[in-house]
């Protein structure tokens, strides 16, 4: 197989038709739309919404139903003794039936008052984890799809350096078929172009890790698809950046879960207070009871207070307080993180600006070192090694760029991620 037909087999974009484009922002919508881990944070955070309708059902009337029917071995029934007893009085049917319908509506319940409290900061703090699950996601699949473009340009580098191996080794050819090249040099020039080979075949494979990952990001069962360059956002401003940092979703999460604590601690507090209660109660039977009627019915208040429960609250409050003083450390640990993690992307975002900078600059140096060493390899005033070892450095000064380049993509989205942003630019 000439050399040739080896760049055109595993060139990029090689295979029979044309993978569809994937651009950046549709990455993001199809992860918002499709993404498995998303799906399963909206699934806790309806779990996480019951919380509330449970904490308010418990202070709606509460209304059962009960129905039996009962075969006894023996009748058992008082006879009558006119005129103390008129009618004789049954103890135990042979086959009884009865039927209750009772309601009760708590009246005052200052622990269930609190619980209410509890459960809408539960609820809020579940909002704020799935809200924080959806930022990482989307930012996850950003840096992905940047990975996958740095990994694409590295293969149109390292395809250029296979279309510059390959022209040299067919000079070498042939002007050692003319005498005017040695033999070595030949050889140089085909371990070139099968070196330059394999580097285009594992940038290749590099691609096609980085596109699956990014398929696998996006719930797709293939990567038949290309990615783009997309532009470069302007970074914020540094005081929008430090203002915009407490509308963070995980500080948000962990200002909520103290609440939760605080409301539960309150909650304990409330069960030393006596609860109150209305119910009403009726009643059928088969046969009928003492008074000779088959219905009944009954209506009271029903007052119950803890006077003594064994410390098992006293417990539940030390407990309650050890776990405030939990959420309070750990609210405090995610604000000083969170600060860390913005001055810290700040710094990365620098550097990999200034890193880049000088890359691109060693990029047009190095393109025009080899294009000068290459007109003089043609007019034959260089020699084989000076025309390769320049095809190498511009190879790599392009390697480079298109590292720092993707660095300072990464740096700006986790610049974006410190301070909060609810979706990559």
């Amino acid at each position: 197989m000439t050399t040739i037909a080896i760049a055109a087999a595993i060139a990029l974009g090689a295979g029979s038709g044309d993978p569809a484009l994937l651009r950046y922002d549709d990455a993001l919508a199809e992860a918002l739309a499709r993404n498995a881990d998303l799906r399963a944070a909206r699934a806790r955070l309806d779990q996480a919404r019951t919380i509330g309708w449970k904490a308010w059902a418990a202070h709606l009337p509460q209304v059962t139903a009960a129905a039996s029917w009962t075969r006894n071995d023996r009748g058992v029934e008082l006879p009558a003794l006119a005129p103390l007893l008129p009618q004789p009085i049954v103890l135990q049917p042979l086959v009884g039936r009865s039927a209750q319908l009772q309601a009760a509506l708590p009246l005052l319940a200052p622990q269930l008052w609190l619980d209410i409290g509890a459960a809408q900061a539960g609820q809020r703090q579940a909002e704020w984890s799935a809200e924080q699950a959806r930022r990482e996601v989307l930012f996850g699949v950003a840096g992905l799809y940047h990975g996958a473009v740095a990994a694409r340009l590295a293969a149109q580098v390292a395809g250029r350096q296979l279309e510059i191996a390959t022209s040299h080794e067919a000079d070498a050819e042939i002007r050692h078929q003319a005498g005017a090249a040695p033999e070595a040099a030949r050889l140089r020039a085909r371990i070139d172009r099968t070196r330059a080979e394999q580097v285009l075949e594992a940038a290749r494979a590099g691609y096609e890790a980085a596109r699956l990952a990014l398929a696998a990001a996006l719930d797709r069962s293939d990567a038949r698809f290309e990615v783009e360059l997309p532009d470069e956002p302007a970074g914020p401003a540094r005081d929008a950046a430090q203002a915009a940092l407490s509308g963070r979703a995980d500080l948000r999460a962990a200002e909520a879960g103290q609440e939760v604590a605080r409301r539960a601690r309150a909650g304990l507090w409330a069960s030393y207070l006596p609860s109150l209660a209305a119910f009403a109660r009726s009643e059928w039977q088969d046969p009928a009871g003492p008074s000779g009627e088959r219905r009944s019915w009954s209506a009271g208040l029903a007052l119950s207070w803890t006077l003594f429960d064994g410390t098992l609250r006293e417990a539940r409050l030390r407990e309650s307080a050890a776990r405030v003083e939990e959420t309070e450390a750990q609210l405090r640990a995610a604000e000083l993180r969170a600060r860390e993690q913005l001055e810290r992307a700040w710094l990365d975002l620098r550097v990999a600006r200034a890193n880049r900078a000088r890359a691109l600059a060693q990029v047009e140096l190095a393109r025009e070192n080899q294009r000068l060493v290459e007109v003089s390899f043609r007019e034959g005033a260089a020699t084989y090694l000076e025309a390769s070892d320049a095809a190498q450095q511009l190879g790599t000064a392009e390697l480079a760029a298109v590292s720092e380049q993707l660095q300072v993509r990464l740096a700006m989205l986790r610049l974006l991620q410190a301070m909060g942003a609810r979706q990559p630019a």
